[in-house]
């Protein structure tokens, strides 16, 4: 059950209403993030932007799911996971690539495997990384505007993982087959 609100067209504030209408005729269901989110519509109006904001940068779609993806991962969003995992899986990514994406593992591509690898540099220093992250990064093909690219693509998945995280909400019956369970950290 979620801690928030999941709000439909019937309810939603005035000003979200629009938001969700159109959210639900291009997914052809309203995923259960963005009904949180109409809970504070500048939420929601700053996911949706940001998202659209996101898709036209230099990364392509792959790239910028396995930022999604290892975001999520490493934040502990499940719903986050299970939504992205299905955008990727209906783009046609290889599988192996998915599952290695979801269990921070090692990632069969090299350049996602670069992403990976600086999305969760990016995350860990809080955008301080270092010099030889960087090299890294630019070593697989990528240049600073892509770079700065993993940043948006973090900061939005930090708004959409911390707000899931925070309300709790179950996962939209279309995402369940690709649902992902956060694994428990063992205690240091």
């Amino acid at each position: 059950m979620s801690r928030l609100p999941l709000r439909s067209l019937n309810d939603a504030p005035t000003e979200a209403k629009d938001l969700l209408a159109a959210a639900e005729a291009r997914n052809g269901f309203l995923p259960n993030l963005l009904r949180v989110l109409a809970n504070a519509p500048t939420a929601l109006e700053t996911y949706l932007t940001v998202s659209g904001i996101n898709a036209r940068g230099s990364l392509s779609l792959a790239e910028r799911e396995a930022v999604q993806i290892t975001a999520a991962a490493e934040h502990g969003c499940g719903f986050c996971v299970a939504g992205h995992t299905a955008i990727v899986t209906k783009a046609g990514l290889d599988p192996a690539i998915i599952a290695a994406l979801r269990e921070r593992g090692h990632v069969p591509d090299a350049r996602l495997e670069a992403v990976a690898r600086f999305t969760k540099a990016v995350i860990a220093s809080r955008g301080r990384v270092e010099d030889a992250d960087l090299a890294d990064f630019r070593a697989a093909g990528f240049d600073d505007k892509a770079a700065l690219e993993v940043v948006l693509g973090v900061s939005l998945a930090t708004l959409c993982n911390f707000a899931n995280n925070l309300s709790a909400p179950p996962l939209n019956p279309q995402l369940e087959p690709f649902r992902w369970d956060a694994p428990r950290e063992s205690a240091a």
